[in-house]
């Protein structure tokens, strides 16, 4: 990445020079009032563009694969915490730094509140009151309740259908444990804390316990290493086979972000089954072009490299059935991290690291793979992603530069000219420039109406795909909830009311487990594919719109530089490069742009509960009247069966109702706040590409002759300066030109 680095330092303070030397053109008298303000402005988003525009790549993985060891050694320290909680679904980002600080953001009570009313939706234990929003953590008899409900839990209760720790129950349990701990520092807002330097370590205390963890709703680092551009973001994301599938959907907003997946394996474990479900969902969110595999490998676990080589190659063939051709490495990260840092490691991790040493076999197997992968890993972000990122702030430059050497030219020529020659000159060329702007209003208006007949089809494009009566998706969400099996009698052992809500607060956390699966296993890759073709139908718009009138403009140009040239102006620097607009997800950035996070709260009052319970005591009461009458002899499980049956189809029909509401909504905020907003960005960006060609030409020299037959004393001083203006101009033209051939090259 050192060519990237070389060429956005040398835009940067190419860009800088030019702010400098605009700034230093306007404090010329007479001349600043014929200068463009444009330029200047161009020249300060280029830099702010290049410098905040940021290239992530996302490290995922299933539990315990080595993640963070990976993260570590590729950025030769030992940083990260290795074997966090799996609780949180925080994602780590690392960015490059000064020195070393970790920023951490605290929930807000109001959230963390919220979080925990929706985990004790329908538990045993709490009064109505309590499982409403009136709960709050920070009251001392609220808590108590929390924990006597959590503790009177069953067994059973602790652990959903698919055989993992019921989340619910896990989260609520972290919240009381770590609350003594974080109640100093929490607030009504979002609390930020750093430690930094020497405190930088304490993040990892947050990090490691789950029952701090969960109080954090985002980590940053800012690390001084080498390997780290100034516009790279690495993150360690929760593990792919976290039991709760929320987890996965935190996972799912910020690959939206990323520009490369590093996916990383075990070699202990192979390609999992969690791990083929995580790779399915990415295939089906379009996301498989930029994606690595990694083989982690733990040299304790492999006696020979042919040993290796056969899981290396087992693995190979099972990815192969998502991914053709998968780019696959196999390196050992706890290895690479012990060469790292051999100076500081504990006597049992020198022991160990002396022992992998003598694996040589391994050890060089492993080199050559760490090798290969930096350089992959380098190709695919400076040869294809960074130079996306430089290519339009560098053509806007070049623009801008060929504008400043014509106005100079202009400028040139008009004092060098008599006042009577002066004013026939501006006239021919304001009559040609006329025609340029003529183009402009055309252009500008022909653009517009392009803009809302695209956002019309988005509209109907959304309207369409979340349409219950011909969309899939909402419609198969609510098949999903009608036709999803309840297994009764798995539930039907228990007896009495206290086991009864019990059993109904089981029987609603595997319902709602299956559910959030299904949501963000099954529709949310689906949404985020139909969003990724929406916004790729935007993109082919915008450049078919622009081609064309890209043509106008350098016909028009090129027949305004001929024009000059009869007039006897130096040759204008014909713009024969194709447009080139930034990319859309360069635009999403700058424009602040994020697909609304698709995480569904079912929320329920306790009166399915109570409903539940109360049908429970009818059925109970008409079997007691039935044996009176010795018309029939019914069991209690039987009246269980039949009041939990009821307590299901009305979560059912609850359930259908939520989700029915919540896609409409997120509907609305997909079309209105993100795809219609993202075509109005898309749109501004094309038409400030063309101004910059526009007002390169569109020097307003009219009050230069004015000023000129004024100051006749000062024209050769003037003069003078615009001539070394223009030579220092032309040298960072040379220095930009340099980049756009080298790039070319790539």
């Amino acid at each position: 990445m050192s060519s990237f680095h070389t060429h956005k330092e040398t835009l940067l303070h190419a860009a800088e020079d030019v702010e400098v030397l605009l700034q230093k053109a306007r404090s010329m008298p007479g001349i600043s009032r014929t200068m463009r303000d444009d330029w200047g402005k161009t020249c300060h988003h280029i830099h702010r563009q290049v410098s905040e525009d940021m290239v992530r790549v996302a490290v995922v993985g299933s539990i315990k694969s080595g993640k963070s060891t990976f993260i570590n050694a590729f950025l030769k320290g030992d940083y990260l915490k290795r074997g966090a909680g799996v609780v949180t679904s925080i994602v780590t980002r690392v960015r490059k730094g000064d020195g070393l600080k970790a920023t951490l953001y605290f929930k807000s009570w109001d959230e963390i509140n919220a979080d925990i009313a929706h985990a004790m939706v329908l538990l045993p234990g709490m009064t109505a009151e309590l499982e409403t929003a009136q709960f709050d953590i920070r009251d001392a008899e609220c808590r108590t309740a929390l924990q006597e409900a959590l503790n009177g839990l069953n067994p059973e209760s602790l652990v959903c259908n698919n055989g993992t720790r019921n989340e619910n129950c896990v989260l609520m349990a972290s919240f009381l444990k770590g609350f003594e701990t974080v109640q100093d520092i929490v607030s009504t807002e979002t609390v930020v804390q750093q430690f930094e330097d020497d405190a930088f370590a304490r993040h990892r205390d947050f990090v490691g316990d789950d029952a701090l963890a969960v109080y954090l709703k985002d980590i940053a680092l800012e690390i001084n290493a080498d390997s780290l551009e100034d516009n790279l973001e690495i993150a360690d994301c929760q593990g792919s086979d976290s039991p709760n599938p929320l987890h996965l959907a935190m996972i799912q907003d910020y690959l939206l972000m990323t520009h490369l997946i590093i996916y990383v394996i075990s070699s202990r474990t192979g390609l999992r089954r969690a791990d083929i479900r995580f790779l399915s969902m990415i295939k089906k969110m379009g996301l498989l072009g930029q994606i690595l595999f990694v083989i982690n490998s733990d040299f304790s676990e492999h006696d020979s490299l042919e040993g290796l080589q056969t899981i290396v190659d087992r693995t190979r063939e099972e990815i192969s059935l998502i991914k053709p051709s998968p780019r696959i490495y196999t390196v050992s990260s706890l290895y690479n991290l012990f060469m790292e840092l051999k100076s500081t490691l504990s006597e049992k991790d020198h022991m160990r690291l002396l022992q992998w040493q003598e694996e040589r076999e391994l050890t060089a197997f492993s080199d050559e793979e760490t090798t290969r992968l930096m350089a992959g890993f380098e190709a695919i972000l400076s040869h294809e992603r960074y130079t996306l990122l430089l290519m339009n702030p560098i053509e806007r430059l070049h623009v801008v530069l060929s504008g400043v050497e014509h106005w100079i030219d202009l400028n040139l020529n008009m004092l060098n000219r008599n006042t009577a020659s002066a004013s026939e000159m501006v006239g021919k060329i304001q009559s040609h420039q006329g025609k340029l702007l003529q183009l402009k209003n055309m252009m500008k208006s022909t653009l517009d109406g392009a803009l809302q007949k695209i956002k019309q089809e988005l509209r109907s494009d959304v309207d369409r795909f979340f349409d219950v009566r011909y969309g899939n998706t909402v419609t198969s969400v609510i098949n999903f909830v009608h036709q999803h099996g309840v297994d009764v009698e798995r539930y039907q052992n228990a007896s009495g009311i206290t086991s009864f809500t019990q059993t109904l607060y089981l029987v609603f956390q595997d319902f709602k487990h299956g559910i959030d699966t299904f949501l963000t296993e099954s529709i949310m890759p689906e949404v985020i594919r139909f969003v990724r073709e929406e916004e790729l139908k935007l993109s082919e718009t915008l450049r078919a719109v622009a081609v064309p009138y890209d043509d106008l403009l350098q016909d028009a140009l090129t027949e305004y530089g001929a024009s000059m040239s009869r007039l006897g102006f130096s040759p204008v620097q014909a713009q024969r490069d194709a447009l080139r607009i930034p990319e859309i997800d360069v635009i999403k950035t700058q424009s602040c742009l994020k697909l609304p996070p698709a995480g569904v709260t079912l929320r329920y009052s306790a009166r399915i509960k109570s409903e539940a319970v109360m049908k429970l005591g009818c059925y109970t009461v008409m079997t007691f009247i039935k044996r009176l009458l010795k018309k029939s002899m019914q069991h209690q499980a039987e009246d269980q069966a039949h009041a939990l049956k009821d307590g299901i189809e009305r979560m059912k029909r609850e359930t259908g109702k939520s989700l029915q509401s919540h896609f409409k909504d997120y509907q609305e905020n997909i079309k209105f706040q993100y795809m219609l907003k993202l075509a109005d960005a898309a749109f501004q960006s094309l038409f400030d590409c063309l101004l910059d060609r526009f007002h390169a030409y569109a020097a307003d020299i009219s009050q230069i002759v004015e000023w000129a037959d004024s100051h006749q004393s000062d024209k050769m001083q003037i003069s003078k300066t615009l001539n070394s203006l223009r030579q220092q101009f032309r040298a960072i033209a040379e220095r930009i030109q340099d980049i756009r051939e080298q790039m070319a090259l790539r």
